[in-house]
């Protein structure tokens, strides 16, 4: 069991108590015991404050919690002996009080009933008939009825320590999954916008290479093409700075798509198409929609060697759906391995309860289908 820390008043102020007590019992000569400058008082004095000290070097050191607990028994015993007013004796209930926090109930358990056991002892050694003493079977009653209360008292202290510890272990817990939640999504808006434009740049600067000498003007559309890919990368760097910055400003689908057709040069014919309106989808929803469109067609620029491709969202009332198809050379899906762009795209849809179906065979081409519900909300 590891070790919780006691009520750190509670120590001090019974010994404050017993030594105010003890003192005053002396001092106004109650009874008979020793004057009020003996070695017997100085003893007592002496005991009470190693148990003081004692309390507080195990609060900062808590290796040596047996040696901490033998201590404190020997210390109170020596008080307990010194005491001319024996009202010492409830240093007894602090024994299984600090022992709960550093051995568990079982043990404070038992040492509160050595403790009454003791006194039992005590009382049947040194004075015969004492069951018929009032005063001393007071006093019995009195020590067990404040062993049940420092008991509970450590029992509530060690429950709602160990309830603040779990809390701080939840805690960093759910710190710890928030961040690589953030680090999986800076992972695939870097994947899904800067990969994307940059593969775009890296097609065209293929195309224009390869056509420089053929076909000078299509090697210049190729390159103009890049640029703007590149202006487009830029864009989406600063829109994603001022989305960490800011917040996210809300997206538009269709203006978002719109800057993908393009028709003629060398380059794939890419056609875009957006029917219904946006209203009631969530702005997860739509970056899903989004960032699966760009995955979609990036792999057809990049994989595909396709001559058109096609890019079609339908926004209706109880969920939407896009199509990206091409009419490349195809693969066979079962034999792919997913790589980063499809697992980034799949997690994106499912978080909004969506579905991802691929449909391509080697030289048939590839259709790529997402569905998300409409207002479901990222999961």
């Amino acid at each position: 069991m590891a070790a919780y820390v006691p009520v750190p008043w509670v120590s001090p102020l019974l010994y404050g108590a017993v030594l105010a007590g003890g003192v005053y019992y002396l001092a106004a000569g109650l009874g008979e015991g020793p004057a009020l400058w003996s070695w017997r008082t100085a003893g007592f004095v002496a005991a009470l404050v190693a148990l003081f000290v004692l309390d507080r070097a195990e609060r900062r050191w808590s290796g040596a919690r047996v040696a901490a607990l033998f201590s404190r028994c020997v210390l109170t015993g020596v008080v307990v002996a010194l005491d001319a007013s024996d009202l010492s004796q409830v240093l007894f209930v602090l024994l299984p009080f600090t022992a709960y926090f550093a051995f568990g109930r079982k043990a404070a358990l038992a040492l509160g009933a050595l403790c009454l056991a003791g006194q039992l002892t005590g009382s049947v050694l040194t004075a015969p008939g004492w069951y018929r003493d009032p005063e001393r079977v007071a006093d019995l009653l009195m020590l067990g009825v404040g062993l049940v209360l420092a008991l509970s008292m450590a029992a509530v202290a060690v429950g709602e320590q160990r309830v603040r510890r779990e809390l701080q272990e939840y805690a960093a817990r759910v710190g710890e999954l928030s961040a690589a939640a953030e680090r999986n999504r800076v992972a695939r808006d870097l994947h899904d916008s800067l990969g994307h434009h940059l593969m775009a740049v890296s097609v065209q600067l293929e195309i224009a290479s390869e056509f420089r000498a053929l076909d000078p003007d299509a090697a210049a559309r190729a390159m103009e093409e890049a640029r703007q890919s590149v202006r487009l990368a830029l864009g989406d760097v600063r829109q994603s700075v001022r989305a960490l910055r800011e917040g996210t400003p809300p997206l538009s689908l269709s203006t978002a798509l719109a800057g993908w057709a393009r028709d003629g040069g060398a380059a794939p014919r890419v056609t875009v198409e957006v029917s219904g309106a946006q209203e009631g989808y969530g702005e997860a929803e739509l970056t899903a929609l989004y960032r699966a469109a760009q995955e979609g067609l990036t792999n057809a620029l990049r994989h595909a060697r396709a001559s058109r491709v096609s890019v079609a969202v339908r926004l209706a009332e109880h969920g939407a759906r896009l199509a990206v198809a091409d009419d490349g050379c195809g693969f066979a899906p079962a034999d792919a391995t997913g790589g980063l762009g499809l697992t980034g795209m799949r997690e994106r849809v499912h978080l909004v309860a969506g579905s991802v179906d691929i449909d391509s065979t080697p030289g048939g081409g590839t259709r790529l289908t997402v569905v998300v519900p409409r207002g479901g909300g990222e999961r």
